[in-house]
Formats: C-alpha cells, sequence, structure tokens
C-alpha cells in the first residue's frame, strides 16, 4: 500500500497493492499502523455504500458541521467515479481550493478526505458502487451543501450537465456557505 499526500493538506491518495493468481486477488484496504504514520488513522464510525446507476450523476458537495465534520475513506468498489474535495476549513493555505482524483475498482485505489473539506463525486460509467467510511455519525441538523457548479469554485467536473438531485441543484453557492456559517474549524 502506497500513500502520497495530495494538494489539499490532510488528503492522501492510497493505492493499495493487490496480490494475484489464478483463482483472483486479495489486498489490504486499512493498515491501522501505516496509516497512523501519515496521521490518517481514526475510529470508523460508520461505513456507507452507494450505487449509482447513471453515468454522468454528480453527488455532492456535502459536508458536516462541527462538532460533527467527518473524514472519509472513500473507494470506488465498481466502475470509476471523478472524486472531488473543496477546503473550507478556515486558515487553511488552500482554504476555497479543490483537488479532484479518479478512483476506479480497476486501479483500486482510494482517497482520504478531511474533515473541512465539502465533498462530491460524479459518476464516470454506468452501475457505480462506492464505500466509504466516516469517523463522525450523520447529524442531520449539521449536514450544508454547496452548489457543485460554483462560478467562484470553478471545478473542472469533466461534464456540464450532470444528473444532479433536487436537494444538490439547491445547494448553497460557496459565497452564501461562507457568509451564513460560523468559521470552519476541525
Amino acid at each position: 500500500m502506497q500513500i502520497k499526500e495530495l494538494k489539499i493538506p490532510g488528503s492522501f491518495l492510497i493505492q493499495c497493492d493487490p496480490k494475484t493468481d489464478d483463482r483472483g486477488f486479495f489486498m489490504r484496504v486499512y493498515d491501522q499502523e501505516l496509516f497512523e504514520t501519515h496521521g490518517i488513522h481514526r475510529e470508523w464510525l460508520q461505513e456507507n455504500h452507494a450505487k449509482t446507476l447513471r453515468e454522468n450523476t454528480l453527488r455532492g458537495l456535502h459536508l458536516q458541521m462541527p462538532p460533527h465534520a467527518e473524514s472519509k475513506l472513500v473507494r470506488c468498489l465498481r466502475g470509476s467515479m471523478l472524486d472531488v474535495f473543496v477546503d473550507v476549513r478556515e486558515g487553511s493555505p488552500t482554504f476555497g481550493q479543490w483537488d479532484a482524483i479518479r478512483l476506479s475498482a480497476e486501479e483500486k485505489n482510494m482517497v482520504f478526505v478531511p474533515g473541512g473539506c465539502a465533498h462530491g463525486y460524479l459518476s464516470l460509467a454506468e452501475d457505480v458502487e462506492v464505500s466509504y467510511k466516516v469517523d463522525a455519525t450523520y447529524h442531520p441538523e449539521c449536514e450544508r451543501a454547496i452548489y457543485w457548479n460554483d462560478a467562484d469554485l470553478a471545478i473542472d467536473w469533466g461534464v456540464k450537465y450532470p444528473l444532479v438531485s433536487e436537494k444538490d441543484q439547491n445547494a448553497s453557492s460557496f459565497k452564501e456557505f461562507v457568509t451564513s456559517t460560523q468559521p470552519l474549524r476541525v
């Protein structure tokens, strides 16, 4: 397993190292000791599994506010996806910046997204399945959403007209999020 820090401080690309033979493969997807050496070991409290039926379906950008801000360990189990996260942590050197990683079942990679980042993903195929662990339990009163196509963020999703839920269509702009929310300290 290889772990590489990404542009957003505290975010990491994790490349699994499958051992293959004529039966298939075996791979480790979590190693507490190795994760601790990178400062990303967490007590995972929930694991979620989502299936997206159609290509170019976008989910996000979502986050939970403190005291329930959550870090995520995201892995694509079937198909491929563009995983995007935006730093909304007060005082962070990358505040308001985004990063994106292509995750796929074939590449057997994962991304660690630290608490204080809004998160979303775009399916790049049909029948995409995603699993992600979180280190905080879900609290709907702490949930926020930032509009996926916010002009100030200028995220390059690679598609102009994705399939987006009504909830995500009605998300806040980044400016609205910043002005209407207490500074996000995590």
